[in-house]
């Protein structure tokens, strides 16, 4: 079924980037759709950090009022749905959803954040979020001075980053990794005269209490105490509306964007996670202010 309203602007996705981008235009006047299917990435979190005025809040809480305060303006509509293909027609971009309907729209705005891909460690998922964590500025507070873990990925450059800012909050500090040898003799002295641990065995479980972690259990029937576990997982878009827009991506696999939000197709903008590294409530609301203002000021600049 096809809407008949053409829409200033849809946006996919609506936690806190996507609101954000809808309120700045909301408050412009502007006819905009949220389309979002209710699944945030953090909705595991407990307790969400380092964003003024809401500090310690769970996410869902945060959502909730700030749907909530953007509903209030009456040119703002929600659609509990998914998208699943949007293409551009005579001007316009037609999106189509999983629940068969078809909306057209002026301009377009990407908010649905990543997926994270979690490694096949039994536990690790149940735990992620809450205690395997990714950022000391979102969760180091929380585990300052606790027995705290990294997780060292692929890249052992992040890990080295990491391991100075967790330093800071924690002198328990051991790197995990997880079978793999990635670091040079040079880089261990450094972690021994920094009194940063290095374990080199596979991590064979988590074991944890509704989240909480407890120990760690190594392939060697080790058993390691920890409380914290930072870990930096990789990541995908988990769908392709960008690619099928033509969307240009970094090379950490983001959409590329410019100081603006715009991604590389035009009329197409990204906000949030999806186009920022910076994993954060913050960020988030940022980038979707600067969005939705972009894009009212596109709207204004555009010929009749």
């Amino acid at each position: 079924m096809t809407h008949d309203q053409v829409f200033d602007t849809i946006i996919i996705g609506g936690s806190y980037a996507g609101l954000s981008a809808a309120m700045a235009l909301g408050r412009s006047l502007r006819n905009v759709l949220i389309i979002d299917n209710g699944r945030p990435c953090n909705r595991q979190t407990p307790h969400s950090h380092n964003f003024l005025t809401q500090d310690g809040k769970t996410p869902a809480e945060i959502s909730a009022i700030a749907r909530e305060q953007v509903a209030q303006y009456n040119t703002i509509e929600f659609a509990s749905d998914s998208v699943v293909t949007a293409s551009q027609l005579n001007g316009l971009f037609v999106v189509d959803t999983a629940n068969g309907l078809h909306y057209q729209t002026r301009k377009l705005i990407l908010a649905t954040g990543i997926r994270d891909i979690m490694p096949e460690i039994p536990g690790f998922s149940e735990c992620w979020g809450v205690s395997v964590i990714h950022c000391p500025y979102c969760h180091g507070y929380e585990f300052r001075r606790k027995r705290t873990g990294i997780l060292v990925p692929e890249d052992p450059t992040a890990a080295i980053h990491l391991s100075g800012l967790v330093k800071n909050l924690t002198s328990y500090v051991t790197l995990f990794t997880n079978g793999n040898t990635p670091f040079d003799a040079t880089q261990l002295m450094n972690f021994e005269e920094l009194n940063i641990k290095v374990n080199t065995q596979k991590i064979s479980k988590i074991q944890h209490q509704d989240g909480n972690l407890q120990q760690l259990r190594l392939e060697n029937g080790e058993m390691i105490a920890l409380d914290a576990l930072y870990a930096r997982v990789p990541f995908d878009l988990h769908h392709t509306i960008g690619e099928q827009l033509g969307c240009s991506k970094t090379e950490m696999g983001l959409l590329q964007v410019d100081a603006f939000q715009k991604t590389t197709a035009s009329g197409v903008y990204a906000c949030g996670d999806i186009s920022n590294p910076m994993r954060s409530v913050a960020s988030a609301v940022y980038t979707g202010n600067l969005a939705g203002a972009m894009v009212n000021m596109a709207l204004c600049e555009a010929k009749p």
